[in-house]
Order: structure tokens, then C-alpha cells, then sequence
């Protein structure tokens, strides 16, 4: 036993006692050097203890809303590759209507022993819910990173798009292209990417048109985030007379074509439609969409990072971390039709 605590020891760096204490799941060693004990016992091909096992497996839990919407499942796998370089096991929860709440996955994530939890456009998004569910998850020693949305109620790192400026760019972009009448899609007001894409919304109508807020409010129509519900929002703004439709999805923002064609309108001679997320695909639609690219690359990894720096003892503060967006031009957006083009 001896020589295979020193062979250990010898491996990962560290002394015999320290090596005792890993196997024994004595508290008092940092996670990274705890990891490099488990590492050496693979290397050298000794058996990890029965007890270590569960805690080795690293498993963090990623809690998504339905995977229909595509920008979720690339969120996921960005997620999910980051944790696996890490030595983590992704373990994908979803929700989907009448199915599991977040809170059975929250519950069956913790019962697993997750090392932490990832969630995406949660509840935590939502300013009508109750937030002492999170206070309760750290209570139980379990870290989280909180993906799109923010509550100052909630002391943990949050992972969010510009939704303000990603409006702006959409605003700034289809007013140059002489639109006066532009419509904003998206869904229940009660979340807070929502609320800021308004608010984004209101300020760039009124800096780049001169259109008060109490005027553009009837530019703003609520609907679900679906195609079908991008179709209902879009075929009243464009009732309204509005010649361009910005959508919080992109899936909305195809509902929108849908409902400018059913009108005998043509995106985008006769209509503009501005996209949101740039998922996976969605350059090769019919017309390629221009819409606003998430940077999901980054705010999976900053996400990782924060989760496996809360892990570790050593955590990341507990604000918002902000990542600008893009503006994705492509072939759902021209002139507007009472503008000539020779002016675009």
C-alpha cells in the first residue's frame, strides 16, 4: 500500500498524505489538486475508490426549454464540448410542455450528484417567478451558472446577449434602408430578454426616427416564440402598416415570412424581416434570413468557466457577464417600398 501511495504521489506531484487524503474523501485539498491525484491513479491503472467514483464521473446537469428551437440544441452542444475538455459528463435535461418542471430536473440533477448546473432561459428569466428556488439549490451546496435572463435576487454568475444593442443594430440597419414602420415580434413580456429588447427597441426608434415610445408601443406585438406565433405577431404588425418586422427568433422570424406570403407580399421587395439567434441553418432559407447572431460560442464557454470556477472554490463574481451580438445581413432585408432603391 505504501509503494502504490508513493507511486501515486510521484505521479501526480504531490506528497503521500495528500495522496491519503483523495482516496480516503478527506475535506482540505483543492479540486484541481484532488483531480490531479484521480488522474494519476488512471494513468498508473489502479481502480478508483468505489466512494470517488460518483465524484470523478464530474457530472454537470444542463437544463434547457424544449429543443425545437435550434438555437438551444447549439447552446447545448457548445456547453456540452467545453465541459467534456474539461473532464465533465453533460447530462442534458430538458423541459417540454406537460412534461418535467425545472424543478423535478433541478431535484433529479441534485439526487444524481451533479458537481453544478447550467441553466438556460430558466426561470430565473422570469420576473414573475419565485426566486428562492435558487437560494434553496446553493443552500444544498450545489453550484449554477444562470444562461439568458438576470434577477438581482439571485447571488450567481448570469451569461446573457446584448438584447439592447441587438435591437439597436436591427433598428439602425432596416432605418437606413429608409423603413419608418418597423414592428417588433416577440414573446410573454413577463421575461427579461424580452423587457430588454423593448427597452432597446423604444430608445432606437426614438434616436435613429424620432418616434416617441408611447408611439412605438403599438409596434410591439407579444406572441409565442415558435413559428406559428412569429406568423399571429407579424400578420397584425403588418396590418398596422408596418414595411419590416424585427423578431426575437429566428423561428418566429420564418413564422413572419410565412404571414407576408399568405398576404401576397414578397420579403423582401415588399416587407423586411430581421431574424434573432443566427441558428444553425438559417442562411439557407428561403430567403436567407438577416438576423442577429448570438455569440453562442462564447457565452457557452463563459458559462463553463464560471460553473467550473464555482466548482472549484474559487467563483467568479455574482453580476451578468454581457456579450455583444451581430448583425447578420443576408436576403430578408432591402429598401423599404416607399423608398426608391436608387436612395438604399
Amino acid at each position: 500500500m505504501t509503494a502504490r501511495l508513493a507511486d501515486i504521489a510521484a505521479q501526480a506531484g504531490v506528497s503521500e498524505a495528500t495522496v491519503s487524503r483523495v482516496l480516503n474523501g478527506k475535506p482540505g485539498v483543492a479540486a484541481a489538486t484532488r483531480e490531479s491525484v484521480l488522474a494519476a491513479l488512471d494513468v498508473l491503472g489502479y481502480e478508483r475508490p468505489v466512494r470517488l467514483r460518483q465524484r470523478s464521473a464530474g457530472l454537470v446537469g444542463l437544463i434547457t426549454p424544449e429543443l425545437d428551437n435550434p438555437i438551444f440544441p447549439a447552446l447545448a452542444q457548445v456547453i456540452g464540448q467545453a465541459l467534456t475538455r474539461q473532464g465533465y459528463t453533460p447530462v442534458l435535461a430538458t423541459q417540454t410542455p406537460g412534461g418535467s418542471t425545472e424543478d423535478e430536473l433541478t431535484e433529479m440533477l441534485v439526487d444524481r450528484g451533479v458537481s453544478g448546473i447550467i441553466f438556460v432561459s430558466g426561470l430565473h428569466a422570469d420576473t414573475t417567478a419565485d426566486m428562492q428556488r435558487y437560494d434553496r439549490l446553493r443552500a444544498q451546496g450545489v453550484p449554477y451558472v444562470l444562461v439568458n435572463g438576470f434577477s438581482p435576487k439571485v447571488q450567481a454568475p448570469f451569461v446573457s446577449p446584448d438584447d439592447r444593442a441587438a435591437m439597436h443594430l436591427a433598428v439602425t440597419h432596416l432605418a437606413a434602408l429608409g423603413h419608418t414602420r418597423i414592428g417588433l415580434a416577440l414573446g410573454p413580456r413577463r421575461f427579461v430578454p424580452v423587457l430588454r429588447k423593448i427597452e432597446g427597441f423604444q430608445h432606437a426608434m426614438a434616436e435613429r426616427l424620432g418616434v416617441a415610445p408611447e408611439e412605438s408601443e403599438e409596434l410591439i406585438q407579444h406572441s409565442l416564440y415558435t413559428l406559428e406565433g412569429g406568423q399571429a405577431a407579424a400578420a397584425g404588425l403588418i396590418g398596422r402598416g408596418c414595411t419590416a418586422v424585427v423578431c426575437a427568433s429566428d423561428m418566429m422570424a420564418l413564422g413572419a415570412i410565412r404571414a407576408a406570403r399568405q398576404q401576397g407580399l414578397h420579403v423582401p421587395k415588399d416587407i423586411s424581416v430581421v431574424g434573432f439567434d443566427d441558428s444553425p441553418l438559417i442562411a439557407f432559407t428561403d430567403p436567407p434570413l438577416t438576423t442577429i447572431r448570438q455569440p453562442v460560442q462564447a457565452m457557452g464557454q463563459a458559462s463553463v468557466r464560471a460553473l467550473l470556477e464555482e466548482i472549484g472554490g474559487t467563483p467568479a463574481p455574482h453580476s451578468e457577464f454581457v456579450f455583444m451580438p451581430e448583425l447578420v445581413v443576408r436576403g430578408s432585408t432591402a429598401s423599404s417600398p416607399t423608398r426608391p432603391a436608387a436612395d438604399a
